[in-house]
């Protein structure tokens, strides 16, 4: 009973953190860092172990859905250069450096180096997006920092499998593990794409409309991850591949009411998790630095140092090489890349900078096996360096962008604009042979719609008809509050007419407020 009385102190104060960060204009993922720093410093919360293969299927699975289902193959073809770079140069290039600093400094075994540099490697996205989306940055830059988070996570759980496994078996190579991949890559991402039409040809028409719907969804996820495991493929592979195909042909196959409810859940599923893996992470720190003498903290902690520092400047150094790499051989060579963006400085240095860690870091410490070789070591240089970079990158991330001077873009306005111009003038062509008065009403409001539509500026802005309907609304729901307090009618009543007009003023008003904040 304390855990779960302690796990809701932890949601009630994450809530509260995160209106804080709204209001100070600070990425939310930095806020609930310095949360689990002060939850594993009070003495009263006791400590809460996980079972280590459950900790990276319960965390890592339902985050990459999430990350998978809002990635574009399409934008990923369109990006391919600097994501290459970023996630395949990138996350190798700091997982070897900071693999070198553990076996030179730290004494850790080469298998045990290689998985602190995994750990640590793959930026985390979230904190990055949710300051960049308050300036408009271009929002390609914005479509290759999610890609990537997306990607790195992938190839860094992959070394991170492989160097595990290496390090469990200490007569074994790391090189001796590398063929699996050629089968366990493909298997698992063929598991995903099963798990994919699984869901889409089977539970999306079955459960359509129910509860079950989301259920299946749940079930489906982590079954894609259970099944590639047992096969000895590639859960991650598995996971991403099922996440991406879903996003691909789902919205064209669920019916609104499955998709607002689904989203609905995913979302808060997902936040759920980041936060508990916060404070799990502190509490894990907290026991470290218990076991730990003092002069072994201190070296410990000067070792966490070393990392953070290389795994910022690794990212930064890497992101200006490669701009000024690009714009050298554009400019000087006379190389003339199609439909490839070059960076900028601007644009390098911010992209460079953005490089936060988060929930994937958290959850590969957590399940590393208890007898793991430098476990202590690492689980505790993974905490640094997820604190230090949201702390220090997170919070300072909204002032360069201002100092940068990068121009808004635009661009999703004029977007928003064209698309929904074109949908009107659907609309308009469906309804000109309807005749009589509500066709003509009907109408009406599509013209005014139209108009609005038309201003790129603001595409997505109320019309009369939306400030009207909004005011007959809130008359029916007082009609309905006032019927229901005169006992008139029963709450069975009430509810069954409250979400009729849920829907009714979710259809009132302008689609860019029926979507939830992210926190």
């Amino acid at each position: 009973m304390d855990i779960f009385e302690n796990v809701l102190l932890m949601l009630v104060a994450a809530c509260l953190l995160l209106q804080l960060s709204r209001r100070l204009a600070l990425p939310y993922p930095s806020m609930l860092a310095l949360a689990g720093v002060a939850l594993g410093a009070m003495p009263w919360v006791p400590h809460i172990s996980l079972d280590p293969h459950l900790a990276l299927a319960l965390f890592i699975a339902p985050a990459l859905l999430d990350s998978a289902f809002d990635t574009a193959p399409r934008e990923l073809r369109r990006n391919w250069l600097p994501l290459v770079s970023l996630v395949l140069v990138a996350v190798l290039l700091t997982t070897a450096a900071v693999a070198w600093a553990g076996w030179a400094f730290a004494g850790l075994p080469l298998a045990a180096a290689i998985t602190l540099g995994a750990i640590v490697a793959p930026p985390d996205a979230v904190a990055a997006a949710a300051v960049m989306q308050q300036f408009r940055i271009p929002r390609r830059t914005l479509s290759v920092i999610n890609g990537e988070s997306l990607l790195n996570d992938a190839v860094a759980l992959l070394v991170f499998g492989v160097a595990v496994s290496a390090a469990g078996s200490a007569h074994l190579p790391i090189t001796s593990s590398l063929p699996m991949l050629l089968v366990a890559v493909p298997g698992g991402a063929l598991v995903g794409i099963a798990f994919a039409k699984l869901n889409l040809h089977v539970g999306a028409p079955l459960f359509a409309g129910t509860r079950s719907a989301i259920i299946f969804q749940f079930v489906m996820t982590f079954g894609a991850w259970i099944v590639a495991e047992r096969l000895h493929l590639s859960p991650i592979i598995s996971v991403v591949a099922f996440g991406m195909t879903l996003g691909q042909y789902a919205p064209g196959r669920n019916a609104p009411r499955d998709r607002v409810h689904s989203y609905a859940v995913w979302g808060a599923v997902v936040f759920t998790l980041n936060v508990l893996a916060f404070f799990l992470m502190g509490l894990q720190a907290r026991g470290i630095v218990d076991r730990l003498s003092e002069p072994a903290l201190a070296h410990a902690l000067q070792f966490a140092g070393i990392v953070l520092a290389l795994v910022i400047a690794v990212r930064v150094g890497w992101v200006l090489f490669y701009g000024a790499v690009m714009r050298a051989a554009k400019h000087r060579l006379g190389f003339k890349p199609r439909r490839i963006a070059i960076p900028s400085k601007r644009i390098g240095l911010l992209v460079g900078w953005s490089g936060m860690r988060g929930l994937v870091t958290m959850a590969t410490a957590f399940a590393l096996p208890p007898d793991f070789p430098g476990r202590d070591l690492i689980v505790l240089s993974a905490f640094a360096v997820v604190l230090g970079t949201l702390v220090i990158q997170g919070f300072t991330i909204g002032p360069l962008i201002r100092a940068l001077r990068i121009a808004p873009d635009a661009s999703l306005e004029e977007e928003i604009s064209l698309a929904r111009t074109a949908m009107m003038d659907a609309a308009l062509s469906a309804l000109e042979a309807e005749n009589g008065t509500e066709a003509e009403a009907v109408r009406d409001e599509y013209r005014a719609a139209r108009v609005l539509a038309s201003d790129t500026a603001e595409p997505q802005a109320k019309t009369a008809h939306d400030r009207l309907r909004a005011t007959a609304i809130r008359a029916q729901r007082q009609a309905l509050d006032g019927l229901r307090a005169s006992g008139r009618i029963e709450d069975d009543t009430y509810h069954r007419l409250e979400e009729e007009m849920d829907w009714a003023e979710l259809n009132a008003i302008p689609a860019a407020d029926v979507r939830l904040q992210s926190v």
